[in-house]
């Protein structure tokens, strides 16, 4: 009996079925380009303020103004720090404000303040206070973080002052009194600009000059010939830290009638004042 021949293959109907083919759309790939969407969609954040503020006329006036007063601030602040580098400081905000508190009572109206260069001020006195308020001062860029970290980490009521001798100026010279942000603001701006503008020994010169030292006295000259009847040039080292002592209250602590708590004090400061090597410390300010 035969075999029977195969059969060729039907390579037609055994071939894989082909891919039903994808019904035409009548929406092209291609996104359109709309105008506006796409630019806003990949602008930033402030691109599309910006943007926002463009269109509407009232913020877009707003907007010139802030930048106008901002510009206007800056320049005049800027020729009042730069004027004061060379011409002595004669009334600060505090001085007005100790002035007006005795207007209407029957306290004592006179200011005792007299100006002094850092040349004729006993160099016993600058290093006094800078024992006593800012060691750092020499070296630093008007902060020392090192003690505003240790300020934040104390466990107290009532956090302790970390501001250097820059910062105390800038305080006294171009802000009012008071606590907010906005204060601390202007102070970290003045501050910085003092650092580079005056330099060391102009900040010490009219620190020295401002400072409250007493009641309704501001100034080492004042303090020294109110309370010890002799110029601040012939400051002895005791006298210097008895002034420094009383910078941090001089309303409730006194140079003439001195607590045993400011007794104390003088006596760590005179001994800061050796330990920092005398006044070749504060020699190349």
């Amino acid at each position: 009996m035969n075999p029977q021949p195969q059969r060729p293959a039907n390579r037609f109907r055994t071939a894989p079925p082909q891919q039903p083919r994808p019904r035409a759309s009548n929406v092209s790939t291609a996104q359109p380009f709309r105008s506006g969407y796409t630019s806003v969609r990949n602008a930033s954040r402030w691109e599309q303020l910006r943007r926002y503020v463009r269109e509407q006329p009232i913020l877009g006036i707003i907007y010139q103004l802030c930048v106008r007063v901002f510009l206007w601030v800056f320049f005049v602040s800027l020729g009042y720090v730069i004027a004061l580098k060379y011409v002595p400081v004669w009334v600060t905000p505090l001085i007005v404000s100790r002035w007006m508190d005795t207007v209407g009572t029957n306290e004592p109206g006179h200011v005792y303040k007299k100006w002094h260069s850092y040349d004729d001020i006993s160099k016993e006195m600058a290093l006094a206070v800078v024992s006593s308020e800012d060691q750092a001062f020499p070296t630093h860029w008007g902060f020392d973080f090192d003690e505003i970290r240790d300020a934040l980490k104390e466990k107290r009521k009532r956090t302790r002052g970390a501001s250097t001798i820059s910062q105390q100026v800038a305080k006294n010279v171009f802000l009012w009194n008071g606590r907010s942000y906005i204060r601390k603001g202007l102070e970290v701006y003045f501050t910085a600009l003092i650092e580079l503008i005056w330099g060391k020994k102009r900040i010490l010169e009219v620190y020295l000059n401002v400072a409250e030292t007493g009641p309704m006295t501001f100034g080492v000259e004042a303090a020294s010939q109110r309370y010890y009847n002799h110029p601040s040039s012939t400051l002895s080292r005791n006298e210097a830290a008895r002034i420094a002592a009383v910078l941090p209250n001089p309303i409730q602590f006194s140079i003439s009638n001195p607590s045993n708590y400011i007794q104390r004090r003088t006596r760590q400061i005179s001994q800061q004042m050796r330990y920092l090597g005398g006044q070749k410390y504060i020699r190349n300010l």
